[in-house]
């Protein structure tokens, strides 16, 4: 039934898109996106068929967000400012509102493409698109960091010192040691820089959340984690060694240099990246992604989520152990 009533009402969506008598064909709905609904479907009627996704709130309910993520309009509005600017995103198609029935969510265009890492990293059809990818994710990050985000409301403003406390907090709510966690945060706190001059952050530009095609990158996902914060925090995240899925020579998202991602940084305007500021988010980074794991066992243990995925993703806190270890005493 609750299949039924979203087919009905993309349908009506379909109508106001693709004009009356439209339709849509092919809904299911697509593995992945741990913390909303996506489904692909396609408008069929009188003109060219539109390819398309929607992304919603579970069961289109409305769900308690944590303390940084944004609403799905919010994240759709940002989506539509990025694709002003000259970001790689699928354009906006329509927003749901109350009369919809649908929930909270968006329809956005659906672009081919590969996101998985290890398909991009090994396969040879992507062979070519590494060897620019760095440079094009500096590039389209100085672009996201230069958007105009005045009337869009919403966004939260995340600096150094309240994300600091936020993940201590998170670590000390387990009360489960892990010592190297501790060093990561004492380092964090005494080699912590000057406030940056605040601007639109992604928050979760990685591997995973890009669409990567054969000529390179073709679009930019996953906006829910948007805020306005520190630029080089988006740089330093893409460089923490799990989104590296093994290829730890390229510390840029295990495709390629720092170099490339500062070159194409610079190259789109985006002014010269600080590598200090950067490897200090890839270490605060390193250390989330840690904590991040202790929660999702977390959840599994206490009967939260007992799902396979939970457990395995939770065992990973230790190789954030080692990278942080790694990190720490890497002379630059």
């Amino acid at each position: 039934m609750a299949a039924d009533k979203l087919e009905a009402g993309l349908g009506a969506i379909a109508q106001k898109l693709a004009g009356p008598g439209a339709r849509i064909e092919g809904l299911k709905r697509l593995s992945g996106g741990a913390s909303q609904e996506t489904w692909s479907f396609d408008t069929a009627g009188s003109g060219p068929a539109q390819p398309l996704i929607l992304r919603r709130a579970p069961g289109g309910k409305a769900v308690t967000r944590t303390g940084t993520a944004i609403s799905l309009a919010t994240e759709a509005a940002v989506i539509a400012r990025a694709a002003k600017a000259g970001v790689a995103v699928p354009d906006i198609a329509y927003v749901l509102n109350d009369a919809d029935g649908l929930g909270e969510g968006y329809v956005m265009a659906r672009i081919e493409g590969e996101t998985i890492a290890r398909k991009i990293l090994r396969e040879e059809a992507y062979a070519e698109a590494q060897k620019g990818l760095a440079f094009a994710c500096g590039e389209t990050l100085a672009k996201i960091h230069s958007i105009d985000i005045s009337g869009i409301d919403g966004l939260p403003a995340l600096g150094l010192a309240p994300q600091i406390g936020t993940y201590l907090d998170l670590y000390d709510s387990m009360n489960e040691p892990h010592p190297v966690f501790e060093v990561a945060f004492k380092w964090l706190q005494d080699n912590r820089p000057e406030e940056a001059s605040l601007r639109l952050v992604h928050g979760d530009f990685r591997n995973g959340n890009l669409i990567v095609g054969p000529e390179g990158l073709r679009a930019v996902l996953d906006w829910e984690l948007a805020h306005v914060g520190d630029p080089m925090e988006d740089l330093g995240w893409i460089c923490v060694n799990s989104w590296r899925f093994g290829e730890s020579q390229n510390p840029v998202g295990g495709f390629g240099q720092y170099k490339d991602l500062f070159e194409g940084y610079r190259a789109a305007g985006g002014g010269e990246a600080d590598p200090a500021r950067v490897r200090y988010w890839e270490v605060f980074g390193t250390l989330k992604w840690g904590i991040m794991c202790m929660l999702m066992v977390s959840a599994f243990r206490t009967g939260a989520d007992r799902s396979v995925e939970r457990a395995a993703i939770g065992r990973r806190a230790s190789e954030t152990e080692i990278d942080l270890l790694n990190l720490l005493v890497r002379e630059d």
